[in-house]
């Protein structure tokens, strides 16, 4: 009676345990199963964010951390840029770059509905021309919706005087990446309340002292614009007069350097002497 017990605990031990590596093993399974679905999920998304990849027909796989990229582009440029945005993601050891270049490459025709990047384009037009009026001592407080759909934005709301609409639309077309503002803005003058008094002055009281604010509100707004770049001009800000420094390409780009610092809550003066045209 012993040993046959023995042998029966023997045989299900041996039963338990491959049953145990066979469960390891379909977990491992499923496991680098979804670690490849979100390296291509992730390599898929990076080119439909990207400005140069989105209109091509790209296609990817991952398996075992080698990725497969096939479709077409217009330059090899591309197709290189295509491959180290894959190599970037964690995970992915090699890239089997299948992608053919065709220099006639024409990208298939916009459907109605916006892609993914569009979407993301739009969503970050929105979020940066809504901030650039927040900052905006001209525009600050204004009731505005801002839409935006492929570049193209859209103005609603009311603003306080003529001088407020037009500013928030030439803030709005001065952003990275719009085509056109659609300022519909209906002006509606209102009388302040003591509230707003109030407010106003409790504003003004900690605008005077929030120079690092003003640094970074006047960078963010040079970086945002279509027609500044930001990374040649220093901004340094003390007692609520800016001083700018650098270098522009023309005199109009000066002027809307000294206009886009001058707008931001809490600028009492810009100071822009130091602020040379490269001739």
């Amino acid at each position: 009676m012993y040993m046959p017990f023995r042998k029966s605990l023997l045989a299900s031990s041996v039963a338990l345990a491959i049953a145990g590596l066979s469960g390891a093993a379909s977990a491992d399974t499923v496991s680098q199963d979804v670690t490849e679905a979100r390296q291509e999920t992730q390599i898929w998304t990076t080119y439909a964010l990207s400005p140069y990849l989105r209109a091509s027909d790209l296609k990817v796989s991952v398996d075992n951390g080698k990725a497969t990229l096939t479709g077409k582009v217009d330059e090899s440029v591309n197709k290189d840029l295509a491959k180290q945005i894959a190599l970037g993601v964690s995970g992915i050891k090699e890239v089997d770059n299948q992608i053919v270049v065709q220099h006639d490459y024409v990208a298939p025709e916009a459907s109605s509905t916006r892609s993914y990047g569009e979407a993301i384009d739009d969503a970050t037009i929105t979020a940066t021309v809504k901030s650039k009026l927040l900052w905006s001592k001209s525009t600050d407080g204004l009731n505005v919706d801002v839409d935006t759909n492929r570049g193209h934005v859209t103005l609603k709301g009311t603003a306080d005087s003529k001088d407020a609409k037009a500013i928030a639309g030439r803030l709005a077309l001065n952003s990275r990446g719009v085509v056109s503002v659609d300022n519909q803005l209906v002006v509606s003058p209102g009388k302040p309340t003591v509230a707003d008094s109030a407010k106003s002055t409790a504003k003004e009281a900690e605008q005077t002292i929030s120079d690092t604010w003003i640094t970074t509100k006047v960078k963010s707004t040079f970086m945002y614009s279509s027609n500044v770049d930001a990374s040649d001009i220093d901004v340094n800000t003390s007692g609520g007069v800016v001083t700018l420094k650098g270098k522009v390409d023309s005199g109009a780009e000066r002027a809307l350097a000294i206009e886009l610092a001058d707008n931001v809550r809490g600028v009492k003066s810009v100071q822009a002497k130091g602020l040379t045209i490269v001739k």
